[in-house]
């Protein structure tokens, strides 16, 4: 596992953006572990998340592209977060754009803000955690609409590796569905293997009854 991934997931640890014990995700799941990325609050740890991000774009589409599209309200900081990240890093100079809930009309008007998406524009979204890939039904459209853009694929922080609305992984389901590729910083597969049973600043994240807990739910959820 490459170094920038043991990293991130002993971050997410750090800014209790992951935990373990009894939740429920968006889709209506019963989950024993659970990403807010609600939890990054401070600017360096925007600063980081945004470098983390940065390099699983680079690692996946280089800087081939032209926008970087974050979905209202959690995608708008990591839009932003992660160009200044990959200008740092690679020296490219990304726009950024996310939507409104609310069409403004006024000012700076439509749904858009930050860039808008031009004619032929390559566009990458960024989420935070996609469970089950109800939010990229309400994104590509939005997308699609500013013209004849193309959507280059989607970067999530961390898949969840479970089952979208059918039998297929949520992310395998929209590289399907939408025809892009997909990519996460992180898969749960690789938070288990790098926190079970290892000790971490003096404690067991994952111990043998998280452990089993998160094989029951993938017994039920996960993919075939």
């Amino acid at each position: 596992m490459e170094q920038y991934k043991q990293e991130f997931i002993e971050f997410m640890v750090d800014c209790g953006v992951l935990r373990f014990g009894d939740f429920v995700t968006k889709s209506g799941r019963k989950t024993p572990f659970f990403i807010n990325t609600g939890f990054y609050r401070t600017g360096s740890q925007m600063a980081k998340l945004g470098e983390y991000y940065a390099k699983a774009i680079y690692e996946k589409y280089g800087t081939d592209f032209d926008v970087l599209f974050g979905p209202a309200y959690k995608g708008i900081p990591l839009t932003v977060a992660t160009t200044m990240e990959i200008h740092k890093l690679y020296e490219a100079d990304i726009r950024y754009c996310s939507n409104r809930k609310e069409v403004k009309d006024h000012g700076d008007k439509g749904i858009l803000l930050g860039s808008p998406i031009e004619e032929k524009d390559r566009v990458v979204i960024i989420e935070d955690v996609t469970t089950a890939g109800t939010s990229i039904k309400e994104t590509v459209p939005i997308i699609k609409a500013q013209g004849n853009v193309e959507i280059k694929g989607l970067v999530v922080s961390v898949d969840r590796m479970e089952r979208g609305q059918g039998t297929k992984s949520a992310l395998t389901e929209i590289k399907e569905n939408y025809g892009f590729e997909t990519t996460a910083i992180v898969t749960m597969e690789e938070v288990v293997e790098h926190l079970y049973n290892r000790p971490y600043k003096g404690e067991i994240i994952i111990d043998d009854v998280i452990k089993a807990s998160i094989d029951n739910y993938y017994e039920q959820y996960g993919v075939n």
